[in-house]
C-alpha cells in the first residue's frame, strides 16, 4: 500500500512539474529530499536586432541575441541553445540535423552583457509562410551565500519568419478554371498593388545601435503567429512605436511624470483594432524588502485600451508613472507589448523596447572650516581644510575648489572623482595678499560635473585676518617689547637664573680647591713633626 503511495505522490510533483514549464514558470534545482525557496533567475535577454529575421526556402540566415546579467553576484558555466520539445518536434521550423550546438559563457559579471551569440538556421521542407515563435534556454550557475553553486535556468521566445517551399510550376494546373468568369484588367491591376503593398510591409525596419528605443527613432519586434491578419499570404499589420516624450523633460527618481508614446499603423490598407497595450519596467532593489519595478502607474493602471488605428494612421497613448526613490541615475529599459486585431479579426501581438533615462539629484555636505593660523601676516600661508560628504546616489566628477577674497592670493585645488556614500577632503594654503581690519570673508567654491559633463556650482564662506607683513629686525625686538607689555618678564628670570647657577658652580669649585689646599698643608706639617731628626741621622 505504501508503494502505490509513494508511486501516486511521484506522479503528482511530475505533473506540477510539467504544468510549471509549460507555463514559462522557472523550477529551480533543489537536492534531493530538499524543499526550500530560491529566488527567480535575473538575465535579460535582447535579440542583436529588433527587426524580425526571415528565413528563405532552402538559404540559411542567423538569429543573434545577448545575455545581460542582472544578478548581484558574478555567474559561471553559461549556456546558450535552443530549447525545443521533443514530444512535438512539429513546432521547431528548423533542419534538426543543421542546427548549432549550444554556445558556452565561462563567466559574466554583474551587470556585464555578452558579445552577440550567433545561431544559423535552415527551415524544413514543409514549413509554411508565417511568423514562428521558437524558445532559447540559457542555464548558469551562481554562488549562494555559503558560496555553493546553484544551478539557474530561464527560457525566452523569439519571432522569426519562414517562406514556404515554392511551388513547381506545372502549367495544366495553371489553366484550371473554378470560375468562368474572367476577371477584368481593374481586378488584375487591384491584386498587383496589394501584393507590391505586401512586400513593402515585409521590408526590414531598421533598429537603434543597442537593439533596444531612444526617444525620436521606431522600434519593433514580433509579430503574429502563423498565418494570421493576413487570410493565409503571411502579411501581418504592424504597430511601431515612432518615439515617445515624458512630461517633465527630466525624469528624476521618486517622483512622478507622464508618459506620453507615440505609435504607428505600418499597413496601407489594414485596420488595426481592439488595443492593448501593458508596460512592463525591470525590477529594481537590493535585497527581497526593497525590491519593485522601476516604474509603477501613480493612478490607474499600466495597462491602456485603444479602439484601434487606421491604416497608415497614428495615434497617442499616455500612462502617469512614478520613479522608484532609490533608482540609480541611468536608462531604464521597458518593455510595451502590444496586442490587437486585424480587419479580419485574426490576433495578433507584438513588443516594442523604450529607453527612459533617470535622473538623481546630487545630495553633499562640507564640515566645518579649519584655518590653522586664523591669522596671518602678508606673504605668509594658513591651511585651510575640510571634508566633502556625497550624501546622493550620483557620482561627482572632476570635483575642483577655488578660493577667492580680497586678502588672499586665489587658489585652486582638484579633488576628482568622489562615488556615491564616499569623502573627500579639501586641503589648501591661503596665502596673505592684503592687510584686513579684522577677520573678512573668504569664499570657497566647489564646481562639478554629472555624467552628461554639465558643471554645477556650490559655494561656501570661511573667515581670515591678514595682518601688516613686520619690518627687518622687529623680529629681534618683539620679545622685549612683551617685557614691557606687563606681562611675566621670563627673560631675565632665566638670565638671573643662569648667573646664580654658574656663581654656585664657581663657589663649590673654590671651596673644593681651599680644602685639598688645606689638607695638603697638614699632611706636610704631621710630616715635619713626626719624621727623624737630624742628629738621630
Amino acid at each position: 500500500m505504501s508503494r502505490w503511495k509513494e508511486l501516486i505522490k511521484g506522479t503528482a510533483v511530475m505533473l506540477a512539474a510539467a504544468m510549471l514549464i509549460g507555463t514559462g514558470v522557472q523550477m529551480p534545482v533543489l537536492a534531493e529530499g530538499d524543499i526550500k525557496e530560491q529566488a527567480a533567475p535575473r538575465i535579460e535577454w535582447k535579440a542583436a536586432s529588433n527587426v524580425v529575421p526571415v528565413f528563405e526556402y532552402q538559404k540559411t540566415n542567423s538569429l543573434e541575441m545577448s545575455v545581460t546579467n542582472r544578478e548581484e553576484k558574478e555567474i559561471t558555466d553559461i549556456k546558450i541553445e535552443p530549447y525545443i520539445d521533443e514530444e512535438d518536434i512539429s513546432k521547431w521550423p528548423f533542419q534538426k540535423d543543421n542546427q548549432d550546438d549550444a554556445i558556452k559563457i565561462d563567466k559574466l559579471a554583474s551587470g556585464a552583457t555578452s558579445q552577440v551569440v550567433k545561431f544559423t538556421f535552415k527551415e524544413r521542407d514543409d514549413i509554411g509562410t508565417g511568423n514562428q515563435k521558437i524558445y532559447f534556454e540559457c542555464t548558469y550557475k551562481i554562488k549562494d551565500e555559503n558560496d555553493e553553486d546553484i544551478d539557474m535556468s530561464s527560457k525566452k521566445a523569439f519571432w522569426v519568419k519562414t517562406t514556404k517551399k515554392p511551388e513547381k510550376e506545372d502549367k495544366p494546373l495553371e489553366v484550371h478554371i473554378t470560375d468562368k468568369t474572367p476577371k477584368d484588367k481593374d481586378d488584375t491591376k487591384e491584386d498587383d498593388e496589394k501584393k507590391e503593398d505586401d512586400k513593402k510591409e515585409d521590408e526590414e525596419i531598421p533598429a537603434d545601435d543597442d537593439g533596444g528605443f531612444s526617444n525620436g527613432d521606431a522600434s519593433y519586434s514580433g509579430g503574429g503567429g502563423g498565418d494570421e491578419g493576413g487570410e493565409g499570404d503571411g502579411s501581418v499589420p504592424r504597430v511601431i512605436v515612432t518615439g515617445f516624450d515624458t512630461k517633465p523633460k527630466d525624469v528624476k527618481a521618486g517622483t512622478d511624470f507622464t508618459l506620453k508614446i507615440h505609435l504607428k499603423n505600418t499597413s496601407k490598407k489594414t485596420k488595426v483594432k481592439n488595443m492593448l497595450f501593458d508596460l512592463n519596467a525591470p525590477e529594481e532593489g537590493s535585497d527581497e524588502q526593497t525590491t519593485a519595478p522601476a516604474f509603477l502607474p501613480s493612478s490607474g493602471s499600466s495597462t491602456v485600451y485603444l479602439d484601434g488605428i487606421s491604416a497608415n494612421g497614428t495615434a497617442d497613448i499616455t500612462m502617469k508613472l512614478n520613479a522608484k526613490s532609490d533608482l540609480l541615475q541611468k536608462p531604464y529599459s521597458v518593455e510595451l507589448s502590444m496586442k490587437y486585431e486585424d480587419s479580419s479579426g485574426s490576433a495578433v501581438e507584438a513588443s516594442s523596447s523604450l529607453s527612459i533615462p533617470v535622473k538623481q539629484d546630487a545630495r553633499f555636505e562640507f564640515s566645518d572650516f579649519e584655518v590653522n593660523p586664523e591669522s596671518v601676516a602678508v606673504g605668509d600661508e594658513a591651511n585651510v581644510m575640510c571634508s566633502l560628504y556625497n550624501l546622493g546616489r550620483t557620482k561627482l566628477y572632476n570635483v575642483k575648489a577655488i578660493f577667492e577674497g580680497n586678502c588672499i592670493e586665489k587658489e585652486e585645488i582638484f579633488v576628482g572623482n568622489v562615488e556615491s556614500g564616499a569623502t573627500a577632503s579639501i586641503d589648501a594654503m591661503l596665502k596673505g595678499a592684503q592687510a584686513t581690519e579684522g577677520p573678512e570673508p573668504v569664499t570657497m567654491t566647489m564646481t562639478y560635473e554629472n555624467e552628461e559633463g554639465e558643471e554645477t556650482t556650490e559655494q561656501k564662506e570661511l573667515n581670515l585676518e591678514v595682518s601688516e607683513a613686520m619690518e627687518e629686525g622687529m623680529g629681534t625686538e618683539l620679545p622685549m617689547e612683551e617685557e614691557t607689555s606687563g606681562g611675566f618678564p621670563i627673560v631675565p628670570v632665566v638670565i638671573a637664573i643662569g648667573v646664580i647657577g654658574m656663581a654656585l658652580t664657581a663657589a663649590v669649585i673654590i671651596k673644593e680647591r681651599k680644602r685639598r689646599i688645606r689638607k695638603s698643608e697638614e699632611e706636610d706639617f704631621l710630616y715635619e713633626l713626626d719624621g727623624p731628626s737630624e742628629d738621630e741621622q
